[in-house]
């Protein structure tokens, strides 16, 4: 079907940890001093953790946005450990990822959501002796982000959520706002709905989200591409929050780091748990907890819980994955591959996640990436 196929063209991590929600800008800004290295040779004086070994030369990639800044930081790290290794990622965003990657111009690709059935039998054809696999490696919350003057702090559900981006709310003073924010004196501001413009994973998971949780009321199935009608687009994570920022009445989604970095106050979603859940690493990780491993093989794609009560726990998240070949990537690029993989996994580089904003992998997910990174061939 095309929606099917569509699905991933163009996050824990499950588990307990990834979060971090994601990305700000390309900017890669993040101190990591701490893991930089000025030796001119390879390995001399690089953190333990990263193995040079026959990485060389320049490595093209591109996807995921919402994993942006956590690929700057390894990637400066990685390449101050690691002489004459230039690594370029381009977030393009998934499907644009997925799509470059298909047609074997990018070693390996980021993706908010896993490879779909028909991406998976395209992939045969660029990995010629096998086939894509999805390696989860950051993740988070997706912020639900909004300017409304004189409000602060704002409480939604699925429900509303699912109506305001489907344009059947239209004011911020409606009723059904009104009762999840009792003494909030909201304003007969007309709401402006944010989407992305480009093909995304944020989207997917927020639309995966929605039909979980408020299947009455979202009836669009989880698509890269937004479905709904109405509302206003901007390309990126950081369109959509550079929007929301400048616009009094908007609303957006976009990875927890966009709305930090930008000041943009994030709402609170109300689960049914005892109190409504803020976007934080740590609620996105106990949302990520109830992750299971669904891939077979060396495919480690995720299943989330969107419809999670639990206290403390944010139902609003995505995992990004690494897509590369399990065989058959090429042999000119695979030892850049397996060497920036095997750091990106290690317990060094997701360290890195914390200080970028995002949450580690929990140590059942990044145990089986670790073992799987070495077997690419």
């Amino acid at each position: 079907m095309k929606l099917q196929r569509n699905r991933l063209r163009a996050l824990s991590l499950g588990a307990v940890a990834v979060t971090g929600a994601l990305v700000l800008t390309a900017c890669g800004s993040d101190d990591n001093s701490a893991d930089g290295n000025d030796s001119g040779k390879k390995d001399s004086a690089a953190p333990s953790n990263i193995k040079c070994e026959d990485a060389k030369g320049q490595l093209l990639a591109s996807g995921s946005s919402a994993q942006d800044n956590a690929m700057q930081a390894w990637v400066k790290a990685f390449q101050e450990a690691c002489s004459g290794v230039e690594i370029n990622y381009s977030p393009d965003g998934s499907g644009a990822g997925i799509t470059k990657w298909l047609q074997g111009t990018t070693a390996f690709a980021g993706s908010d959501s896993a490879l779909d059935e028909a991406e998976t039998a395209d992939s045969k054809k660029v990995c010629k002796t096998g086939q894509g696999i999805n390696l989860p490696m950051v993740g988070g919350p997706v912020a639900i982000g909004y300017n409304l003057s004189g409000v602060d702090n704002l409480v939604l559900d699925a429900d509303t959520i699912a109506k305001i981006f489907d344009s059947k709310i239209k004011k911020w003073n409606d009723p059904a706002i009104a009762k999840l924010n009792p003494g909030v004196k909201l304003p007969a501001t007309e709401i402006q709905a944010f989407h992305r413009s480009d093909e995304s994973g944020t989207t997917q998971n927020l639309g995966k989200y929605l039909q979980a949780a408020a299947p009455k009321s979202w009836k669009y199935e989880p698509d890269k591409a937004w479905a709904a009608e109405g509302g206003q687009s901007a390309s990126g994570s950081s369109g959509v929050a550079s929007q929301v920022k400048s616009t009094d009445g908007a609303i957006g989604y976009f990875e927890l780091s966009y709305a930090k970095s930008n000041n943009i106050p994030a709402v609170k979603v109300e689960t049914g748990a005892s109190q409504p859940v803020e976007a934080t690493t740590d609620t996105a990780s106990a949302g990520i907890a109830a992750a299971k491993v669904v891939g077979t093989g060396k495919d480690l794609s995720l299943e989330l819980d969107y419809k999670t009560k639990a206290d403390g726990a944010y139902p609003i998240i995505l995992v990004t994955y690494e897509i590369v070949c399990d065989k058959g990537n090429k042999a000119d690029a695979l030892p850049t591959i397996k060497s920036f993989l095997n750091y990106t996994a290690s317990e060094e580089g997701q360290k890195i996640l914390s200080d970028a904003g995002y949450a580690p992998l929990p140590d059942e997910i990044a145990t089986k990436v670790r073992e799987i990174v070495p077997t690419l061939a």
